[in-house]
């Protein structure tokens, strides 16, 4: 046999053995091997612990603007978005029947008062009557009881005194009646008045006109809404919070708004007021933020969402919270030590949402800690070996 020959015999069982042993060696630093994990240190963090809501913006004062009196609308002085003044015109009505009203409860209160006038010429009339009949009455009975005059004359005085103070009565009477036609009358003027006043819709409180519900010709009748009307003062979002975490909120917790129609902007907030009863479906539980300072511009009903921030500590020990596991009912970590695996208790603080948590004992910040996917470090064993790897 040639020398070629009999090489190329001995090369290819070698060449097998190497494929072989290579193999080997692949899946024993692999899938045989050691498991693979990533490693930290702990470190100082700055953490905020946030809850999460989400809902809609309004706004806790909203006025209804309408008409007292029914009639057919005739301007409108503002539109949706403008912003108003209290006691501003926003509208008015069609008011020439009432003016006319006006004029004619202004006429009978003239006509009430020219009764007065007239009573009151007559009660004084009747007074002077009354008292030179009772003067003269005086006289003659004096004279008839001296037998100066006859006793019929005397009663003649007496009888005119008496006719003079029924008249006096009689024009007290009427003067008191044309007294209460005049108030009547008064008051229709003040009635009819107010209702000329009406027809000029007034804003009745500052704000901003959020919608307009009817156009000039409309018949208005009283209650009607013409107006939408918002306090900007007191818009806030109306969050929904799972009230699991209810109890780590409170009223003047800071929190940030993140507004649908600007998701890239954060607006500051506080928590103003929370509800006291929750939805028993969702669970959840509305948590009023106001906008702090006030939303100059805003849309009722807008989507957003709120972080509300319940704590927040200043360079505190942290770790990835992909970190810690749960075994036998203890929170800890896996530390490495010469690539074995060894299990630590550790006590736990708050929890940003950037995925880190404060770490308040049980380790000192020297230790190696491994991180590996959450189903195998929940199989990991004190003692395991392991590889570091990126």
């Amino acid at each position: 046999m040639k020398p070629a020959t009999r090489l190329a015999k001995i090369k290819k069982p070698l060449l097998w053995l190497a494929v072989v042993v290579a193999v080997a060696i692949l899946l024993r630093l692999t899938i045989l091997g050691p498991p693979k994990v990533r490693v930290f240190q702990m470190e100082k963090r700055d953490l905020v612990a946030q809850v999460y809501g989400n809902g809609t913006v309004e706004a806790k004062v909203t006025v209804k603007v309408a008409s007292k009196i029914t009639g057919r609308l005739l301007t409108l002085a503002v539109d949706q978005g403008d912003t108003v003044q209290r006691g501003q015109v926003l509208a008015s009505l069609d008011d020439s029947e009432l003016r006319d009203q006006m004029q004619q409860a202004a006429a009978n209160v003239d006509k009430a008062r020219a009764l007065v006038a007239v009573a009151s010429a007559s009660l004084r009339k009747g007074r002077a009557t009354l008292d030179l009949a009772e003067k003269n009455a005086q006289r003659f009975a004096g004279l008839a009881a001296k037998d100066l005059v006859a006793a019929q004359e005397g009663e003649q005085y007496t009888t005119a005194m008496q006719v003079a103070r029924e008249e006096v009565t009689q024009a007290t009477a009427t003067i008191d009646a044309a007294k209460r036609e005049e108030a009547a009358a008064q008051a229709a003027l003040g009635a009819s008045t107010a209702r000329l006043a009406d027809a000029l819709i007034l804003a009745p409180i500052d704000g901003i006109i959020i919608r307009r519900d009817l156009e000039p010709g409309a018949t208005v009748t009283a209650g009607l809404s013409i107006f939408q009307l918002a306090d900007p003062q007191t818009v806030w979002l109306e969050a929904n919070v799972d009230e699991a975490l209810l109890k780590m909120i409170a009223p003047g917790q800071g929190a940030a708004i993140t507004l649908r129609s600007a998701p890239a902007a954060q607006l500051p907030g506080q928590v103003a007021r929370i509800g006291r009863e929750s939805d028993r479906v969702t669970e959840e539980l509305e948590v009023d933020v106001a906008f702090v300072p006030p939303l100059a511009a805003f849309h009722i009903g807008e989507q957003a969402d709120v972080l509300i921030t319940i704590s927040s500590k200043q360079g505190v020990p942290a770790l990835p919270w992909a970190v810690v596991v749960n075994r036998e009912g203890e929170r800890g970590v896996w530390i490495v030590e010469k690539s074995c695996l060894q299990f630590k208790p550790i006590s736990l603080g708050i929890e940003d949402r950037l995925g880190f948590v404060e770490v308040t004992a049980g380790l000192d910040g020297l230790e190696t800690i491994a991180l590996a996917p959450a189903d195998k470090m929940q199989k990991f064993t004190n003692g395991q070996r392991v590889r570091v790897g990126k």
